[in-house]
């Protein structure tokens, strides 16, 4: 039996189609991954479910079930601590507490007869008001949800306003969770979730009895929520039963018949089995599945066609062998060691993803690479012939007032290639050419990261540096971004949760291990896992 339907569902903006006679049905126990580009319509979908929205066209039917929604742009913005914006949602049990103090109190006063039995029959109700109600669990389940969500003490006390935005997210995503509503609707909930965070935040789900619509980017995470995928594509909905490696096994069937628009698709998808594949090898023989793969990275290959777009653009680089040798390298904040002793070398070709949980000093070492931040010992020295962008300050120095296709042609390789070739680029990156001709201020968030993405692909440097780059990137521009690193000619530096990608980039992990530990290891997040596995012998 389903508990929300939509039927013939249309909607559009100024005239702008968005979607195009929709038929969804979500039933209990199914958990749906919503997938689809930037601005394909996720997010109208799910405010029409909410009500927030209404179609122009067709009907959305909802029963009675309870539905919470989780934004991206989260409304938490208050006086009051996340601490006590959990505490608040037991306001039926703080009630049962008064009660049952107000009957032990009148029981201590010794009263007899019927006042008696009436106190003790009141006193049987309340109590099992509180076991239908958890209510003896409940500051657990706020400690626990706090912990797993990474919030340190100083997090939980302060007032809402002054969390940063990725901590803001994730006082709303804890304060979802513990509503537990028997629909959960959530929009990227993974975002500024560190490893430990995304596996307990699986594990919930997974236990979860309601139906659940997720909205996300993460592969690695649908793969091991989803029980059906749902993509948005050209204003319809096309539905996968099963999780995401199901959709890339079974979405090529339907490539053959789409039109010219989608034609890098299917190769994009062949290569998201290929990773698939080698993510099972990987955990099956881990040393094996790394002699492979940097065979294969020493290989001369021929790159396929959606590759060539990228290879062609690329030719005009050149990086020296030496990029950059960290020494000795040390920070302390507070008298907390953030990072101790850290010492690598970067050399062309190197692909280093710098994994650990969130606060742990990630984006520190990120900015000591750069210099902007001094290390209070040890040294950073880079190459004399080497360069290198930061992702993450083009993104938040990006003129708004100009167009799209100004930005990009303006920067190194693209201001030296033939406009033709940077243009199939932007293509490749799904930017039409109307696009181009927008100004990037009324572009959304996601189409915002793939304009800052191009002009840091594009920008000539020797060394790419990322800081959580597939954040607000549809799973498109995160694979056109992975061959795009992939057949990159210099250094790629990058702090990723993001499983999957960590999985098709990095040749090289540093570790943060905490207590300023920090540890370097020779291959992907799947060969790192299956080595740190415990061994099962066999009897």
């Amino acid at each position: 039996m389903s508990i929300i339907r939509l039927n013939n569902v249309s909607k559009s903006y100024q005239e702008r189609p968005v979607l195009r006679e929709v038929y969804f049905r979500l039933s209990p126990g199914e958990r749906v991954g919503l997938i689809g580009k930037n601005g394909a319509g996720k997010t109208t979908l799910l405010r029409l479910i909410l009500g927030l929205e209404e179609p122009d066209q067709g009907s959305v039917e909802r029963d009675s079930a309870q539905i919470g929604y989780f934004s991206q742009f989260t409304e938490l913005d208050g006086e009051t601590s996340i601490t006590q914006e959990l505490d608040g949602l037991f306001a039926e049990v703080h009630r049962l507490e008064e009660a049952l103090l107000e009957v032990e109190i009148a029981l201590e006063e010794g009263p007899g007869g019927k006042t008696l039995e009436r106190l003790l029959l009141r006193q049987a109700d309340l109590l099992e008001q509180m076991e239908a109600n958890d209510g003896w669990n409940y500051q657990y389940k706020i400690e626990t949800v706090l912990s797993k969500l990474g919030f340190s003490a100083a997090h939980r006390a302060c007032p809402t306003r002054q969390l940063s935005g990725g901590w803001k997210n994730r006082a709303a995503l804890a304060k979802i969770l513990l509503q537990a509503p028997q629909v959960l609707l959530m929009d990227e909930p993974t975002n500024y979730l560190d490893l430990a965070g995304l596996t307990w935040l699986e594990e919930w789900f997974n236990a979860f009895r309601g139906a659940l619509i997720i909205v996300s980017h993460d592969r690695h995470f649908l793969d091991r929520i989803a029980n059906r995928i749902v993509e948005i594509e050209n204003y319809h909905l096309h539905e996968y039963p099963g999780n995401f490696t199901a959709y890339v096994r079974e979405k090529p069937l339907r490539t053959k018949t789409l039109e010219r628009q989608f034609e890098h698709e299917a190769e994009l998808l062949a290569l998201e089995a290929e990773a698939i594949s080698d993510r099972l090898e990987a955990l099956k023989n881990p040393t094996q599945a790394l002699k492979r793969r940097l065979a294969e990275i020493k290989k001369n290959v021929q790159p396929r066609a959606v590759d060539k777009i990228v290879t062609d653009i690329y030719q005009r680089l050149v990086a020296s062998a030496d990029q950059c040798r960290v020494e000795g390298l040390c920070k302390t904040y507070g008298g907390r060691v953030i990072f101790s002793g850290v010492n690598f070398e970067l050399h062309r070709g190197d692909r280093i993803a710098i994994v650990g949980p969130n606060g742990c000093g990630k984006t520190t070492l990120l900015r000591t690479l750069i210099e902007d931040e001094a290390p209070d010992s040890g040294q950073v020295v880079w190459g004399h012939s080497s360069s290198y962008v930061y992702f993450n300050q083009v993104f938040d120095e990006l003129d708004l007032n100009d167009s799209v296709s100004h930005a990009v042609n303006i920067v190194g390789l693209a201001y030296i290639a033939p406009r033709k070739q940077v243009n199939r680029f932007l293509s490749l990156m799904q930017f039409s050419e109307m696009d181009l001709n927008q100004s990037i201020g009324s572009l959304s968030g996601g189409q915002r990261a793939r304009v800052a993405l191009a002009k840091a692909l594009l920008s000539g440097a020797s060394t790419i540096l990322l800081d959580e780059p597939t954040n607000h990137l549809d799973m498109t521009s995160t694979q056109v971004m992975e061959r795009a690193l992939a057949y990159f000619p210099g250094a790629v530096v990058v702090i990723s949760h993001d499983r999957f990608f960590i999985d098709k980039i990095a040749t090289r992990l540093l570790i943060f291990e905490g207590g300023g530990k920090v540890k370097a290891f020779d291959g992907n997040w799947s060969i790192w896992q299956a080595q740190a596995a415990p061994v099962v012998k066999s009897s």
